[in-house]
């Protein structure tokens, strides 16, 4: 099949497509929503999307999602989705090269806040919309990372609380859909964060509570008391969609789609079962239903997502721009499962029904999986809404329990070597995150003559009083050192000569 044969993705092609890959197999047109998605992104559409057109497959009618964007960069989802009926292929790339496609047919509608808000917010006050999801980034939620407080100073979210604003945020937009559906005398719906947050359910009601309180004390009273927010863990690789993945849609399956999803074929979602005004029966369908989510939690936080953190800083500064590249390194194979097994496991509690060597392993193999091919810098991007939320834990615990944390302390001083702006062959580093030019200073602030070592660490709002903990700065001063003087790959080879076979460290 070439491009200029392939089909355009739409409701219409959907017969003539259902031959190269499975399609939505339920009539669309009678699905209602019960679920609104702020946040809709690759991630969304490989997981929550997913398993809810399972289950509209298997039956289900009242639980259709509408997506909603609020940001400018969303503009360009809207259009996408609109022009192909809230269709998208999602495709599965194994380790050994097979592709498995199909076309996800959950989102039935997409709203663009700024062109109507009125629109989303009688939606969200709609009783059949009985759920509200998000996925808006680690840093999306407006809370200190060391106080747990909720900042209501960025100027749009302090826009929303004036009398009488239109809202424009998702915390705005979701305060008002509720104090319309207490005003009616409707249930609240349930308010369910899938983002990469330990208790992202309990920051979610932190954040959404504050906010409604500064808006008026007594929905605040309400929101508190009555609205759920449960937690979850959520897990599976989702590089950005490139326009390579685009060419091969087309060719590989006749589909020309402005905006498909690529993933690995893992994936795992646990619940905590709190959803009074009622929930879809993802568990029929792989997701775990559970009384207590931390486990799962931390589990995936701490050993993916913060290993996550070591290939994206270790790995660029050693040269490799792709994650598999860089976790099929021998040496990077190793400090991962020893950052894993000697500093992260040991603050985890036991998780029910996993093995955590296995896991541990299986996480690296994931890594390793080229046909993704997921990208150094994907991880690399906002670490100012991530290693505090996943890294300074677990050094933070290791200090308490006075156990050593050199392999943390090295992706530390990876992030601040990186955040210098250029790599070790002197190329300029673009870098991404919400706070990139105080970054940046304090990195270079490093290198100044008679200057502050351990400005990079100083900011509380990020490391807390790291900074004053030797157990933390004298192996992040040592690896930063290294780092300079010979480099990412020389450090990584230093420090696995410190751990014995398995991975564990020589003491």
């Amino acid at each position: 099949m070439t491009t200029s044969t392939a089909l355009a993705l739409g409701s219409a092609a959907l017969q003539q497509i259902s031959g190269s890959v499975r399609t939505p197999t339920y009539d669309r047109t009678a699905v209602t929503v019960g679920i609104v998605h702020f946040g809709v992104g690759g991630f969304h559409r490989a997981h929550q999307a997913m398993y809810t057109d399972a289950l509209l497959a298997a039956g289900e009618r009242d639980w259709g999602i509408c997506g909603v964007g609020v940001m400018p960069a969303d503009r360009r989802m809207q259009q996408a989705l609109d022009a192909q009926d809230g269709l998208y292929t999602l495709v599965t790339k194994s380790p050994d090269g097979a592709l498995d496609a199909q076309v996800i047919g959950s989102i039935v509608q997409y709203l663009y806040a700024p062109d109507d808000p009125e629109a989303v917010l009688e939606l969200l006050a709609a009783p059949s919309t009985r759920i509200v999801s998000l996925t808006v980034t680690e840093g999306g939620y407006s809370i200190n990372q060391v106080t747990g407080d909720f900042d209501p100073a960025p100027p749009a979210i302090a826009a929303d609380l004036q009398p009488e604003a239109v809202p424009g945020t998702v915390f705005g937009l979701i305060t008002e859909g509720l104090r319309r559906r207490r005003e009616r005398g409707i249930e609240p719906f349930t308010v369910l964060s899938c983002d990469n947050l330990q208790g992202n359910g309990d920051l979610a009601a932190r954040a959404f509570t504050e906010f409604a309180t500064l808006k008026d004390a007594e929905l605040g009273r309400w929101v508190g008391n009555c609205v759920s927010f449960p937690n979850c863990m959520v897990d599976r690789i989702t590089p950005v969609t490139t326009d390579e993945d685009r060419a091969m849609v087309a060719e590989k399956f006749g589909i020309t789609d402005a905006w498909p999803v690529v993933c690995e074929p893992f994936t795992q979602w646990v619940l905590q079962d709190d959803f009074p005004a009622g929930r879809p029966a993802w568990d029929t369908v792989g997701a775990q239903v559970v009384d207590h989510v931390e486990p799962y939690e931390l589990m995936k936080l701490r050993l993916l997502n913060a290993s996550h953190q070591g290939i994206a800083y270790l790995g660029h500064l050693a040269g490799y721009r792709l994650v598999h590249d860089a976790a099929q390194d021998p040496a990077m194979r190793r400090f991962l499962l020893a950052y894993m097994q000697d500093e992260a496991t040991p603050t985890l509690a036991p998780v029910p029904g996993i093995d955590l060597d296995a896991y541990r392993h299986e996480l690296i193999e994931r890594f390793s999986n080229a046909h993704v091919r997921d990208t150094v810098a994907r991880l690399a991007a906002e670490s100012s809404d991530r290693i505090p939320k996943w890294l300074v834990p677990v050094i933070r615990e290791n200090i308490a329990a006075a156990r050593p944390v050199p392999l943390s302390a090295a992706i530390c001083a990876a992030w601040a070597r990186y955040a210098e702006g250029t790599d070790e062959q002197g190329t300029p580093i673009e870098i991404v995150d919400r706070i990139a030019d105080e970054r940046h200073a304090a990195a270079l602030a490093q290198l100044q003559d008679g200057g502050d070592q351990l400005a990079f660490v100083r900011n509380r709002d990020l490391f807390g009083d790291l900074a004053e903990q030797p157990l933390f700065t004298e192996p992040y001063l040592a690896a930063l050192d290294l780092l300079h003087s010979r480099g990412a790959a020389a450090l990584l080879l230093e420090l696995i000569n410190t751990v014995g076979p398995q991975g564990h460290q020589s003491v």
